[in-house]
């Protein structure tokens, strides 16, 4: 009967949502607008000999993910203690020595210890993501932010990335590697039934926490 429980019976597929990431909120210029009919307007000017890079909110840039992280730790400590005593009577006023053959003490002791520890972990993160640029820093840097939803039959998975970028490490062809990017923040998530299998259910986590044996 608890088996039968755990049957999801009518699942419903998670929606992809649409129209998630807040409006891209417009960039205030220090030069007034002038509609003046010409074509070279110093609001919105861009060179005509330069590649087209990201500069402005609203514009698109092209993020390589490549995240690589490994840490290992290792450690070694023994000690190694030991002693020896060891005592005899050979003889005492007024007694006979061979009275003493067997009178002798002695004691040893030893004292061992040994420990080892290691610690490892590491974290491999690869793809490509096209982010808009949310905002322009005094000093020239861009705010990006970006998502990216992919829903196959019941399952959803959800890749979101943000970050602040220097110009200058934009590359040729509006693309940069998330390893020059500053304050990234990388979000994969799944919604779904492959995502509902990998959490634990309710009694689970129930008896879990009262034997934790």
């Amino acid at each position: 009967m608890v088996a039968g429980c755990a049957v999801v019976d009518g699942y419903r597929a998670p929606p992809v949502e649409i129209g998630a990431l807040p409006p891209v909120a417009a960039q205030s210029s220090a030069v007034t607008p002038v509609v003046n009919g010409a074509i070279y307007q110093a609001a919105a000017y861009r060179p005509l000999f330069e590649d087209h890079r990201a500069r402005l909110p609203g514009d698109t840039l092209t993020v390589t993910i490549v995240e690589k992280v490994s840490a290992s730790q290792k450690s070694t400590s023994s000690v190694d203690k030991s002693g020896s005593l060891s005592g005899a009577v050979t003889a005492l006023p007024g007694i006979a020595p061979n009275s003493f053959g067997r009178a002798s003490v002695g004691g040893t002791s030893s004292n061992t210890f040994g420990g080892k520890g290691a610690t490892e972990s590491s974290n491999d993160f690869s793809g490509t993501i096209t982010v808009l640029v949310t905002g322009v820093l005094p000093n020239g840097h861009l705010m990006i932010q970006g998502e990216k939803q992919i829903g196959v039959n019941a399952n959803v998975d959800v890749l979101r990335f943000s970050g602040q970028v220097d110009p200058r490490a934009i590359q040729p062809g509006n693309s940069v590697p998330s390893a020059q990017i500053a304050n990234v923040r990388v979000e994969h998530r799944s919604r779904g039934q492959q995502a509902d299998a990998q959490v634990m259910g309710l009694l689970s986590r129930f008896f879990l926490s009262v034997m934790p044996i």
